[in-house]
């Protein structure tokens, strides 16, 4: 039983994940220090606001609350995508240039294949 569970835990994916969720954890606070003092302030400059909370509030109901929640949902994505996503995609890219990798095209299914061979046969017949 516990030559199992150390199997488990030894595969890479594991590992990975593990890995991963520590760096995303330790992350936050960068996104969240870029999101709270850099865009919502922007935001706040744009709307005269810093927040909706009280935006389309109806007695308990506060829509605004989500639309702020929204917001910051949206920010926190671009600036996730702006950062890490494009600009770590462009490095690989370029290492991979400068190492004359080339992205293998990708493996089409032989079923789609014979599909579409048969609507191109079908397609040519009067």
């Amino acid at each position: 039983m516990l030559n199992g569970f150390k199997t488990f835990i030894m595969k890479g994916n594991v590992v990975d994940l593990a890995v991963a969720l520590v760096i995303g954890a330790a992350f936050t606070s960068v996104v969240q220090a870029l999101v709270n003092n850099v865009l919502m302030p922007l935001v706040a400059l744009i709307f005269g606001v810093q927040n909706f909370d009280h935006f389309l509030a109806f007695g308990d109901v506060r829509f605004g609350v989500l639309l702020t929640a929204v917001v910051n949902f949206l920010l926190v994505a671009a600036a996730i995508y702006f950062v890490i996503v494009l600009p770590m995609n462009k490095m690989i890219e370029h290492r991979n240039r400068r190492l004359g990798i080339v992205e293998e095209e990708a493996a089409v299914d032989p079923q789609i294949a014979l599909l579409t061979e048969i609507r191109d046969s079908l397609a040519t017949r009067p």
